[in-house]
């Protein structure tokens, strides 16, 4: 079952999507708030998960959300280019994130 740690880097994995779909989009200055605002939260929830958590697996499991979050947003959003390369490395990183979590929580108790 998952914690309220492990639920805090994935609220914060959004918000690292929000903010890298942001730097890229934002064209008005409420639009940077925004994105600032989601730099901002983004962190805040993985810093807080990071005092439970194992600092490096936490960080590998957020960055792996965000890349996995980005890489959904661009092809679903943005029409970025779809692969099958693309789509296996993805669910390579998804069975590595997985895994990651669950030998983590596994060593906690």
């Amino acid at each position: 079952m998952m914690n309220k740690h492990w639920f805090r880097v994935i609220i914060g994995a959004i918000f690292e999507v929000s903010w890298v779909v942001g730097f890229k989009h934002a064209d008005t200055w409420w639009e940077w708030v925004l994105t600032a605002a989601a730099v901002y939260l983004s962190f805040y929830f993985l810093i807080k998960a990071g005092e439970v958590l194992p600092a490096g697996t936490a960080y590998a499991v957020f960055v792996g959300l965000g890349t996995l979050g980005t890489t959904l947003v661009g092809i679903l959003a943005f029409n970025e280019p779809i692969s099958v390369a693309k789509v296996a490395l993805v669910v390579l990183l998804l069975v590595g994130i997985g895994g990651l979590q669950t030998v983590t929580t596994k060593e906690a108790n």
